[in-house]
């Protein structure tokens, strides 16, 4: 297992995708803070980058980096080793690779312009969220045997939690705008992986009152030790689901 890793690692990282990647994310967060008077300014320029470049490159390369290796994959599948070590040490070459390159790109950045709790709040999220779109691009494409197919739903599945999602909770807040339901929402929004990044990031920075009085409710839970927690636990889960899912479909798959 740890031999796949290493190898699935050194493929990823020796990429011209992934060191392009790394480049573009340290160039960008080093133009924001230098461009920004304000280092929140520049974090808030940055959290962007964040929620909406790296779940798209995290998902786009995962998923297509599954379906180039379906030789490779075979070939391990013909050796005496278990059809689950094999994928697991699949995704854990895939998330590590993916979040070193975030973690070079904008950890370095953030750390030096700002080592403080928003600073390691916002690298925490950016790396969640690389291993969560991860584990969701590896249930893709072992679920759609087509790897257009597989691409088309990775593409609509990164659509959805970062643009269609937050369009579906806005409709149904002006729908049933008598009723009170900024507390249920707090609910919704540990549907959504990047919404949670985002409120948690925002929160941090204490800009919660641009939320208005939805802000407030958020504030209120999000805010708290126990929010916080309720809130990994729910990033974790987001890992945990898609993984176990494509684990089992991967055992039964007919290669």
């Amino acid at each position: 297992m740890k031999k796949i890793i290493k190898y699935v690692m050194t493929d990823i990282l020796r990429n011209r995708i992934v060191l392009i990647y790394t480049v573009f994310l340290f160039i960008t967060s080093l133009s924001m803070f230098s461009l920004e008077d304000n280092v929140n300014k520049g974090l808030l320029s940055l959290l962007n980058i964040i929620l909406i470049i790296v779940p798209l490159v995290s998902i786009i390369f995962s998923t297509i980096y599954v379906y180039n290796s379906a030789e490779f994959i075979e070939l391990l599948v013909s050796q005496p080793l278990r059809r689950k070590s094999i994928w697991l040490s699949l995704f854990t070459g895939l998330a590590s690779s993916l979040a070193l390159a975030f973690l070079v790109g904008t950890g370095i950045p953030v750390l030096i312009y700002q080592a403080n709790n928003i600073g390691f709040m916002m690298i925490a999220m950016g790396i969640l969220l690389s291993i969560i779109f991860v584990a969701i691009a590896m249930l893709a494409a072992v679920k759609m045997r087509d790897k257009a197919k597989g691409i088309g739903a990775a593409i609509l599945l990164w659509l959805y939690f970062t643009l269609l999602f937050d369009g579906l909770v806005l409709f149904l807040l002006f729908q049933f705008a008598d009723y009170p339901l900024e507390k249920p929402m707090v609910g919704v929004t540990a549907l959504n992986p990047v919404d949670l990044g985002r409120i948690l990031i925002l929160l941090q920075m204490d800009v919660s009152a641009m939320m208005g009085y939805t802000g407030a409710v958020f504030k209120d839970f999000f805010g708290t030790y126990t929010g916080v927690m309720v809130s990994f636990v729910a990033m974790f889960m987001w890992i945990l689901f898609p993984l176990w899912s494509s684990t089992r479909k991967f055992n039964r798959k007919d290669l």
